[in-house]
């Protein structure tokens, strides 16, 4: 069935001449097609109908029209679309397009992470009569694509509706925001007695410095220290010195009395230090801040497991979070990963 038709059924629609139509609201769009030319919308539903828009109407063989009846206190779904967009949008999202049957989507205007006010967005959609839907929280995003959509789900929709929507937008500080992700420079600290010797040959450094170059970073050091924690505290304070604005380190984070990385990292005089994580593989993780310099300590699982909580929690410090025990507890909903044969991280459930 033609839409035309579809609108003709619905109470809020009624037939008028075109010659009787000026200033009111078209309930259809309207192609035009000339040979060899053009072919496409001419008119798009929710157009008002203008003097000057009669002729070519009559042009396109349009005698009558289906238009909508709308109060003062109602808005016709793309208006209302455009305004839960600019409710819904922060820094670093833009439009896309125009609405096209009340809806309208939200892409990311630049590379960075994406970050939804989810109590807000769940006030939002709870208001009825409109709603929006976004990809995961925490995902990392490149320019262009599309993050959100947006629509007023019937033809038209009450005023106090979108209204209530654009003080939900408000007062959250708008609802959905991608920051963006600064390119670090990291020093890197891989611990134990094992590969400081020679006994054991180090996994960490080339799976590091992928991660690291993944971002657009560079690796400013790479050190190996023996299970000692002034050796390992000295060496970080060195690449601190040397620039790097990223510690990561590597091993001794178990509770073997030869694990002592975290008790290095606290010498430095560390504020917000957080010490486990509600995610497999990373429940030893620890994040700390040394002043502005986040510190990541990523356990013995680093080594053999594709994707661990170091993926999750790196996007978030560069994108300039202080990451602390509640946001490693709340990656408990998700946070098992489920060892698939093949990893398509960060298209799985992981950290979601």
């Amino acid at each position: 069935m033609c839409e035309s038709s579809q609108e003709n059924h619905n109470p809020r629609t009624r037939k008028l001449a075109v010659t009787e139509a000026v200033g009111t609201v078209l309930a259809h769009d309207i192609t035009e097609i000339r040979p060899g030319e053009f072919k496409g919308r001419a008119f798009r539903k929710g157009h008002i109908i203008r003097e000057e828009d009669v002729c070519h109407l009559q042009r396109l063989g349009k005698e009558n029209l289906f238009v909508l009846d709308i109060a003062d206190d109602e808005m016709h779904e793309d208006d209302a679309a455009y305004a839960l967009a600019k409710a819904l949008m922060g820094e670093g999202v833009t439009i896309k397009g125009e609405p096209k049957e009340g809806k309208i989507n939200i892409i990311a205007e630049t590379d960075g992470l994406l970050r939804i006010n989810r109590d807000a967005l769940l006030s939002f959609n709870m208001l009825g009569d409109i709603m929006c839907a976004t990809i995961h929280n925490n995902t990392v995003v490149k320019k262009g694509q599309t993050v959100a959509g947006t629509r007023a789900i019937p033809l038209i929709v009450k005023k106090a509706v979108v209204q209530a929507a654009v003080r939900i937008g408000a007062d959250a500080g708008k609802i959905i925001r991608v920051k963006a992700i600064r390119k670090p420079k990291a020093g890197v600290v891989i611990t134990g007695n094992e590969v400081y010797h020679g006994s054991v040959k180090d996994a960490f450094a080339p799976i590091i410095t992928e991660k690291i170059k993944a971002v657009d970073g560079e690796v400013v050091g790479i050190y190996y220290a023996p299970d000692d924690e002034s050796y390992i505290e000295a060496r970080l304070r060195e690449l601190i010195n040397a620039g790097a604005d990223l510690l990561i380190t590597t091993g001794g984070m178990s509770v073997d009395p030869d694990d002592v990385t975290r008790f290095a990292i606290r010498n430095l005089g560390v504020e917000h230090i957080t010490y486990g994580s509600a995610v497999l593989p990373g429940a030893m993780f620890l994040v700390a801040y040394c002043g502005d310099i986040p510190i990541l300590s990523i356990p013995a699982c680093g080594m053999y497991a594709k994707t661990t909580i170091f993926d999750l929690m790196l996007p978030r410090v560069l994108a300039g979070e202080k990451v602390g025990r509640r946001e490693h507890a709340e990656l408990g909903h998700g946070g098992l990963c489920l060892k698939c044969a093949e990893c398509n991280y960060p298209v799985c459930p992981f950290g979601k």
